[in-house]
């Protein structure tokens, strides 16, 4: 039953945060914040067995350092961000609740949609690809995906 009523708040975080992406660009420090927390402190005392404490620990490590990594490359090539830190927030505070092992998963369903999504989203707007699309509804949505599949 605890598995239930927390996958239903992550659920609800994420699409919080998708629909603020959508309308602002922004992943507001307060809600990827508190996933991060939410998912650290539900697999160390809530035992959920989505994530042993380590993968929980590593997840939100490795789901922020790829995406900041990715960004800082990004900016020394082409000399401006391609992503943004609320993103790498984002995939931590999935990380961080279902472990490390989850971020390979999120992160091919993430791109895949983004593709589309971003495609779809750029013509919409009557855009080129030089113009910014939210990356955050991606990442939840893969999140989703693999929360659900895991439960």
């Amino acid at each position: 039953m605890i598995e239930i009523f927390s996958a239903a708040i992550i659920i609800g975080i994420l699409l919080i945060l998708s629909w603020i992406d959508f309308k602002t660009f922004l992943l507001p420090d307060y809600l990827t914040y508190g996933l991060i927390a939410y998912g650290l402190l539900s697999n160390i005392f809530l035992g959920l067995g989505w994530a042993s404490i380590e993968s929980s620990m590593l997840g939100a490590l490795f789901g922020f350092m790829s995406l900041y990594i990715l960004n800082q490359l990004y900016l020394k090539i082409r000399d401006h961000h391609g992503i943004g830190m609320g993103d790498a927030k984002l995939l931590a505070g999935l990380g961080s609740c279902l472990g490390i092992q989850s971020l390979p998963y999120i992160l091919l369903i993430a791109s895949v949609s983004g593709l589309i999504g971003g495609y779809v989203w750029l013509k919409i707007h009557g855009q080129d690809r030089t113009h910014a699309f939210p990356f955050g509804p991606f990442i939840a949505f893969g999140g989703i995906i693999v929360l659900l599949w895991q439960i």
